[in-house]
């Protein structure tokens, strides 16, 4: 969202974001202002992984009339001077920037970062909590029409009501609702394609990208010059429950391949093993500039890792943890610049396994090749989709 911000602004449009607290620092970075919304997203996530006997949640209809009436009113506060919404991320939040558009009539448009999340005779959906296929369906029309229904009832009711006291009519489908029949995907047409034919008409922008072009602190440079190139191990904003425990296994396994570490804290709060100088701790940097410069990046599976070190033409080691981050991992593998590692939890021996794949010649070889194809310009193209939309309802110049 940030790479289509700045696209935006390069043009002369202002931009309001509205996002989770956890981004401020980010956005402040870009002189973007924020809107936070709701609570922060580390925060419930590291709650997640880490409580071995939680509070009673709420269920999922409860939190989705939350999210959406807090959203709504949120963005309503700020929007009315905007010609277009542009969301993605939990449907209840989409969904309340779908009906703030209706309630102002102005284009909206929804946006995926990964092929998979938007329904596809090709592929089947993502599993909600509570919500599993039958065993035996394996058509994924019949699936996707199953998930329609699962949404309806988790979450139709909470956004119907909300809809109607904001004065707007009912959805009678809610997934289709908020993604619309033409939604953008945000992704890579080689490393993440939309595939043909299709019901949907997906129109993929490619990955957007931001420019990052902050130098790398002056310590990692002495590391990185000091001898052979690391291999970077990091989780970016997943909380693990043994963080520690996948930092000794992640180190050994590197170790073991003879090469040195580069280990991200991350929100997994990954650290050093000992004191030994072949191993360097480091927080937020700038993944454009490194990845280039390291031997194999070790990672979560999120979308803008993935692209990144794709685009460096840098093998990578994938060990997905939810959402995205598995059709990510399957996808390194089928294009051979990577490995992708079997389940969530990374050992010495399936991280040692892992990385013979990733630091093998020919992985590299591979990577180098694709990453010549990764296009860098999907921002761009969306920021020429939305203005077009904008300037089919009207003169003014602001999202």
């Amino acid at each position: 969202m940030v790479g289509l911000a700045m696209e935006l602004r390069a043009v002369g449009v202002d931009v309001q974001m509205c996002a989770p607290p956890d981004f401020a620092e980010l956005l402040e970075g870009f002189g973007l202002p924020l809107v936070p919304l709701g609570q922060s997203i580390r925060e419930m996530a590291t709650k997640a992984v880490t409580e071995t006997k939680p509070a009673p949640a709420k269920s999922l209809p409860q939190r989705a009339a939350e999210i959406f009436a807090a959203t709504y009113d949120s963005l309503l506060a700020v929007a009315g001077d905007c010609d277009a919404i542009v969301a993605t991320g939990l449907l209840p939040a989409a969904a309340a920037g779908r009906a703030v558009a209706e309630k102002l009539g102005i284009p909206y448009a929804f946006v995926s970062y990964f092929p998979t999340y938007l329904p596809s005779p090709h592929h089947p959906p993502l599993a909600w909590p509570g919500q599993q296929p039958p065993a035996d369906e394996t058509d994924n029309r019949v699936l996707w029409d199953l998930n329609a229904e699962n949404l309806n009832g988790l979450f139709g009711e909470a956004i119907n009501t909300h809809r109607a006291k904001a004065g707007l009519p009912p959805v009678d489908n809610v997934r289709d609702h908020v993604f619309t029949d033409r939604p953008w995907l945000a992704a890579d047409a080689t490393l993440g394609p939309w595939p043909q034919p299709a019901d949907l008409d997906v129109v993929q922008t490619g990955a957007w990208i931001r420019t990052d072009e902050r130098p790398l602190p002056a310590d990692l440079e002495a590391f990185l010059d000091a001898g052979t190139p690391p291999v970077f191990v990091g989780f970016g904003s997943m909380p693990l429950r043994e963080g520690q425990d996948v930092a000794r296994a992640a180190v050994e396994a590197v170790r073991a391949q003879g090469r040195r570490v580069l280990v991200s804290r991350g929100w997994a709060g990954l650290d050093l093993i000992d004191a030994q100088d072949d191993c360097f701790a480091v927080g937020e940097v700038n993944q454009q500039a490194l990845f280039g410069r390291v031997a194999a990046v070790v990672h979560h599976g999120g979308a803008g890792t993935t692209t990144t070190a794709a685009r460096a033409g840098t093998p990578q080691v994938l060990v997905p943890q939810m959402a995205d981050q598995p059709y990510w991992a399957g996808r390194v593998a089928e294009l051979g610049i990577g490995a992708a590692h079997d389940g969530p939890t990374p050992t010495f021996e399936s991280l040692s396994a892992a990385l013979e794949t990733a630091l093998a010649p020919e992985t590299r070889a591979r990577a180098a090749a694709v990453a010549g194809t990764v296009r860098t310009d999907g921002a761009a193209v969306a920021a020429k989709l939305l203005l077009d939309a904008i300037s089919g309802e009207g003169p003014s110049a602001s999202a």
